[in-house]
């Protein structure tokens, strides 16, 4: 049953020859890695107005500068990271480069936040499209958190499907996004310069507008806010190895592609929002009140802006699930993270990563109710955490490495890791109150367990390897315990294999009822004279203990001999037929497991139905 489900889930494997026909070209690279830093203009443009408006209707006119102030960052960042995608075409992005240009300390900090930037990532990006969605239909806000979680479900399925099958299922949205907020700016241009736009019904503003006056620290706190803009950057980075050869020189199309129309689009949104006089709402967002004021209310076109803008916050979650699996994936192979993290799924995906990025973002999404105001202060201080160590890095290679064009290649990198260290120091100070400290505090967390899994690794590497280790001819002795509840057919099979291993053969029973006992030395005789058996009194009606008593007084006894313990089980034919038997035979096991020198093996009857 599991088996059918897992296929109608997941679909049918892929064999590992057929791996290099899952690489995506630009356009569907654009969709599988770029919706994070595409669909952050949907709500980076509305954190800036939502902190400006504290100073009221005025303040709100500094709008568009801080939005070319973020732009200017967005090329900085961008250019920098074409540099680490040609010098780093293996993948790995942040965490490669810090590893290799400042230490394993600086990789594993750059591992930490952006794991845990990844799992926020998820959760404000599908919060964010939630709201998108409860502007359009407002009846449908109490019902945020279900349907939070039902798009994460949804989005993890489409990935455990594979890379080629997320990008066929999620490429339509991000395109009808770009296609929707292009014809959104250009009908807007257009009626701004021709007069043409009718007057429209603003939405309740905030209850905080106009409530403060505009100081550095106001408009320090609305610079962070819209620096959201810049997340998801460093994706495309990450994920080199997936696209199509030659495939440094195509991620790094991609790359430029995705800035230049992330770009346009946020400083177009910003702009617009100025000129049409846009004010921050409770229930409604900026680009829903901006796409009524321009196509004149509530009609087919705002709802198509509404739509599109719904599924690319939702999918824009899509960006983390490619590469905080193969994050996770870097990372385990260094040892710092289990190596489960390592494996490949039927269909040629780290499912371990997506399934451990779903459960993190479904536990943020419930423990915030769903509301990505909440979320955000919490989202960029990873990011830019990550931004300034990986552009640091690439400084200090190009200085150590100093190849033709060095001087400039450093100065870019060099620009790019003042720009993300200041914005980290900006988003720290003004975001620390609202959330922020928690990242802060997660992130040396998480590097000490890194550093915990790696000294786990590394003690037992030490303890299996056959280094000083000389081979042991020493003859052993062999005994073979078979703890039984009676005679029946399951045992004499047990038995029968048992007699197969070692001349040392002792049937063990557990005296609970006299009654039993006495049928069982009645039958021994006919079934087991071949076999010695044991009777242990258990006062205290325990299964387990006296059974456990006996095999440390065997070890005592025979301190060279191995002991082997040999349980008669027998299969049932449905799942559900074991609620109606005991599981002595598993709990046994479990004890056993940690005792040196004794095996335990299983030997199963089949039931019929």
């Amino acid at each position: 049953m599991f088996e059918e489900l897992k296929r109608f889930v997941v679909g049918a494997p892929i064999p590992s020859f057929h791996a290099h026909h899952q690489k995506l070209g630009m356009l569907a690279g654009l969709a599988v890695l770029s919706a994070d830093a595409l669909s952050s203009v949907a709500y980076a443009t509305e954190e800036v107005l939502r902190v400006l408006a504290q100073g009221g209707a005025e303040a709100l006119q500094n709008g568009p500068v801080i939005a070319g102030l973020i732009a200017l960052l967005l090329l900085i960042i961008v250019s920098s990271y074409r540099q680490t995608i040609f010098a780093y075409p293996q993948g790995g992005g942040d965490y490669v480069v810090t590893k290799e240009n400042i230490g394993t300390s600086a990789s594993l900090v750059t591992a930490a936040a952006l794991l845990i930037d990844y799992t926020l990532t998820v959760a404000v990006s599908i919060a964010a499209g939630v709201s998108a969605v409860t502007s359009a239909l407002p009846n449908l806000h109490v019902g945020r958190v279900p349907m939070a979680l039902a798009f994460i479900a949804l989005i993890a399925m489409g990935n455990l499907r594979g890379v080629r099958e997320s990008a066929k299922l999620f490429g339509i949205p991000v395109y009808f996004f770009l296609g929707s907020i292009f014809v959104l700016l250009i009908v807007g241009a257009w009626r701004e310069f021709f007069g043409t736009a009718a007057p429209f019904e603003p939405a309740e503003p905030v209850a905080f507008l106009g409530t403060g006056t505009i100081t550095t620290f106001i408009l320090l706190t609305a610079f962070a806010n819209g620096c959201t803009a810049m997340t998801g950057v460093e994706a495309i980075s990450d994920g080199v190895p997936a696209f199509k050869e030659p495939a440094a020189r195509t991620a790094a199309r991609t790359l430029t592609l995705m800035g230049g129309l992330a770009i346009t689009m946020f400083v177009g949104i910003s702009l617009l929002a100025y000129h049409f006089g846009i004010v921050p709402a409770e229930k409604e967002t900026v680009v829903s009140q901006l796409a009524r004021a321009i196509f004149g209310g509530r009609n087919v076109f705002y709802y198509l802006v509404q739509a599109a803008t719904a599924m690319i916050l939702v999918l824009a979650a899509n960006t983390a699930f490619a590469d905080f699996p193969r994050l996770a994936y870097f990372v385990a192979r260094d040892r710092f993270m289990p190596r489960q993290f390592m494996n490949l799924g039927d269909k040629l995906a780290y499912s371990n990563g997506i399934v451990a990025l779903s459960i993190g973002a479904a536990t943020l999404i419930i423990v915030f109710r769903g509301d990505p105001h909440a979320l955000i202060p919490l989202y960029m201080i990873g990011v830019f955490m990550a931004f300034t160590l990986s552009q640091s890095g690439m400084f200090l290679r190009w200085r150590r490495l100093r190849p033709s064009g060095w001087q400039f290649r450093a100065m870019i990198s060099g620009l790019g890791a003042v720009v993300a260290a200041v914005v980290l120091g900006i988003v720290a100070v003004t975001k620390a109150l609202e959330g922020a400290w928690i990242v802060l505090v997660l992130v040396p967390i998480l590097t000490y367990v890194f550093r915990q899994t790696r000294e786990h690794y590394d003690s037992v590497a030490a303890q299996l390897s056959l280094e000083s280790v000389e081979v042991d001819t020493t003859p052993h002795g062999h005994i073979v315990i078979v703890p039984i509840g009676g005679v029946q057919r399951a045992v004499l099979e047990a038995l029968r294999y048992a007699s197969s291993l070692a001349k040392d053969v002792r049937a063990v029973y557990v005296n609970l009822n006299p009654e039993s006992l006495d049928a069982l030395k009645r039958d021994w005789p006919q079934w087991g004279s071949h076999v010695k058996l044991v009777v242990l009194q258990s006062p205290y009606r325990s299964m387990t203990e006296p059974l456990l008593d006996y095999i440390d007084r065997m070890q005592r006894e025979h301190p060279d001999d191995y002991v082997t313990v040999i349980l008669p089980e027998f299969v049932v034919k449905h799942w559900w037929h074991h609620l109606l038997h005991n599981q002595s035979a598993l709990t046994l096991k479990a004890a056993l497991l940690f005792r040196p020198r004794v095996v335990t093996t299983s030997v199963p009857f089949h039931l019929k139905k």
